[in-house]
């Protein structure tokens, strides 16, 4: 789940600045991925994109595509919970103007970019990797401390982040593949970060953009 930039919000005329930034976020992500892999085989011996002791006695094939059939349901679950909860409930708004300044200079390019890096490191820090050690709560509860922003909705956000973390924990041990955690993670960032981007949720009916 993609998070505010370090040094605070971007703000409007800046997009070659949020451009920047964002990639070297990406790059971030990257080196976390990489650092993850390199503690699970020095560490663990063995790739952390396999459980090691999954709950359910499934195959390999089986493990795969039950982990990505649920990875992609749970993401249209929760994308459509995000729009649901925005268009509804006063704290969700505000959660949302908190964070869109984040998105709201981002191309569509930058947009992929940021999901599919942000998926890839934190997935296989804290599902692939810390997961198997302190468990599906213990490594969630971390997944949401590590998602803090500045501002009043700072503990929902973490909340909702434990939340995700709690779920996306739990496909990865019930079926022992992370493919369907790395799957939703980076199909929530990926079209939460357009939907930053692009609703005001303040802003009159007649001025979203189609």
């Amino acid at each position: 789940m993609a998070r505010s930039w370090p040094g605070g919000a971007i703000g409007p005329g800046s997009k070659s600045a949020s451009n920047s930034v964002a990639r070297r976020v990406a790059t971030g992500y990257a080196l976390l991925a990489t650092l993850a892999i390199g503690l699970a085989l020095g560490l663990r011996d063995g790739m952390p994109w396999v459980h090691p002791e999954p709950w359910l006695p499934l195959g390999a094939t089986e493990s795969v595509l039950l982990s990505a059939a649920g990875g992609l349901g749970f993401a249209l679950l929760l994308v459509v919970l995000t729009r649901v909860a925005v268009s509804r409930y006063a704290w969700a708004r505000r959660l949302h103007l908190e964070l869109r300044p984040v998105a709201r200079e981002l191309g569509l390019a930058d947009i992929l970019i940021l999901a599919g890096l942000s998926s890839l490191g934190e997935e296989l820090l804290f599902r692939g990797l810390l997961a198997p050690w302190l468990g599906v709560i213990g490594s969630a509860l971390l997944f949401g401390l590590a998602h803090q922003i500045r501002g009043p909705s700072r503990w929902v956000w973490a909340g909702w982040a434990t939340l995700v973390g709690l779920a996306l924990g739990g496909l990865f041990a019930a079926t022992g593949s992370l493919l369907g955690p790395l799957i939703a993670h980076a199909v929530v960032n990926a079209k939460n970060l357009s939907y930053l981007r692009d609703h005001d949720p303040v802003a009159p009916t007649s001025e979203q953009p189609a």
